[in-house]
């Protein structure tokens, strides 16, 4: 009977543990043997989770790599700005890593954290979780079957709630570049870009341009008399359509893992706790008078080497969240919605009443709450990539996730550029 691959979680947020859960259903293929993390209360929770002694509890990555090597791997979900910071001592002492995307902020990380993986030639997945879904499966299958013929176009789009990105982008973590290092392309749609350039493997994309900007949530456009803190001192509080209350107290299970992160070592908090942590925390800001400075709206045009062209466009405070896909070759079409678990296949023939043939694809196991069912398959994926068995069609390791960081960091140089095209280092 083989022995199951052991992790670290390094990081211990929800992304993180999403993947260290995984043991919990199948330990007979991950342990989970050790945790590092700043914070005590989340170091003994998965301490306590695991059942591993204290000794194999640290504070960050560094404190982790002076002691011998006591695990295969390290499952990465620190923030994204110090992913490179916290992989490279560990990449260093012998680790194989699941990181969470993106990998890197800059071109500059990139080199450097590509260049640890080359001198130390460990296996480094990255957590473009979307490829394990059935619903992208089902069009990587279905292109790689040919029945599309040669891909012409292909199209992307990701509705971001006014929810969600009034959560993540405006009040939350990834709403000022300065402090986070990442762009709202490179922080949101980074699965997106992956997706686009799977699908149109192996041509690689050859140019790109863009354009966006932050037109919705900035001073300018706050109502009259609105307040500082939706709870505190806005009259606006009950009517607001991005009242903290009306989003995170009247739908409490919202958002929990971010809004209410300060009161995750109180048991069963009260309204009132609540109330009071939304009166000074960033999440009962009102949006548009917050510190944010990413964009809520940003469109890509992308140049690929056999000609074909693909868009992909961010549009942020839709009323639901929404990601579409269309991808469109010589001899048919594919379209699909992802949170509706919709495809349909269009093929052109010419013999029919209307020249064409339409086919809806049924597709298994779908599961919103686990990323579209992508989550274990992913973290299945890695526990065979590290034992060295063969591992699936979405396996993305490090090197298959260079041209989609790439294409976001070119992106967003033309868009302050006001769109200038950007071309592909060969």
């Amino acid at each position: 009977m083989k022995k199951p691959i052991t992790a670290i979680v390094l990081g211990a947020g929800h992304r993180a543990m999403v993947y260290a859960d995984y043991s919990l259903s199948h330990p007979d293929e991950l342990k989970i043997v050790g945790v590092a993390d700043p914070d005590e209360y989340r170091r003994n929770m998965v301490r306590e989770k695991f059942g591993f002694p204290e000794e194999n509890c640290f504070k960050d990555a560094d404190e982790l790599a002076k002691v011998p090597k006591f695990a295969d791997a390290v499952i990465n979900g620190t923030m994204d700005e110090v992913h490179v910071k916290t992989a490279v001592p560990l990449l260093k002492v012998g680790y194989d890593m699941l990181l969470e995307k993106p990998f890197c902020v800059n071109k500059e990380e990139m080199k450097e954290l590509l260049d640890v993986v080359d001198e130390y030639k460990n296996k480094v997945m990255i957590c473009h979780v979307l490829r394990y879904t059935p619903f992208y499966l089902r069009f990587k299958e279905k292109i790689q079957s040919g029945e599309l013929g040669e891909i012409i176009n292909i199209q992307t789009i990701e509705n971001v709630s006014y929810h969600h990105i009034t959560t993540s982008f405006v009040r939350g973590k990834w709403g000022n570049s300065d402090k986070c290092h990442t762009s709202m392309l490179l922080a949101k749609c980074c699965h997106d870009m992956d997706i686009m350039m799977w699908m149109m493997s192996p041509e690689r994309p050859v140019s790109v341009s863009s354009v966006g900007s932050l037109g919705q949530f900035k001073k300018e456009n706050a109502p009259e008399n609105s307040g500082t803190y939706c709870l505190k001192d806005c009259p606006l509080v009950e009517t607001c359509q991005y009242s903290a209350k009306k989003i995170y107290l009247d739908h409490l299970g919202s958002w929990e893992f971010y809004v209410w992160q300060e009161l995750e070592s109180v048991e069963n908090p009260t309204m009132e706790q609540r109330i009071e942590l939304l009166k000074r925390s960033n999440y009962g800001r009102c949006v548009y008078k917050c510190d944010n400075n990413v964009v809520d709206r940003q469109s890509v045009l992308i140049n690929f080497s056999n000609g074909a062209t693909g868009t992909h466009n961010m549009i942020g405070g839709a009323a639901s969240p929404l990601r579409v896909i269309k991808v469109t070759g010589t001899k048919g079409e594919l379209y699909g919605e992802f949170e509706n678990n919709v495809i349909k296949f269009t093929k052109i023939d010419p013999d029919s009443e209307n020249f064409c043939t339409e086919e809806r694809l049924d597709i298994e196991n779908f599961d919103l709450d686990g990323h579209g069912g992508g989550d274990d398959n992913l973290t299945d994926d890695f526990i065979k990539y590290v034992a060295g068995e063969e591992v699936s069609v979405s396996c993305t390791s490090i090197y298959d996730s260079v041209d989609g960081h790439n294409i976001i960091f070119l992106a967003d140089e033309s868009r302050v550029e006001n769109g200038a095209v950007k071309f592909i280092d060969k």
